[in-house]
């Protein structure tokens, strides 16, 4: 299971970057519009996958524990 959290990690790093280098060919204009609201959506993915990794894990050591 921890290869595919590694593997899945890697691949939502790999889509901000790509979201960070094709909003910067972006409009000036833009940068406080579509810009800013494609780079927080791909932060958004990246730290709610953490969030929910970090709960389940939290869940399942509290249940080792019992």
């Amino acid at each position: 299971m921890t290869n595919f959290h590694e593997n899945l990690r890697s691949k939502i790093d790999e889509f901000v970057h790509l979201v960070y280098s094709f909003t910067k060919k972006f409009p000036r204009e833009e940068v406080y519009g579509i810009t800013s609201q494609l780079r927080r959506a791909a932060i958004s993915i990246a730290l709610n996958y953490v969030e929910g990794y970090a709960r389940t894990r939290n869940l399942v050591h509290s249940l080792r524990k019992k």
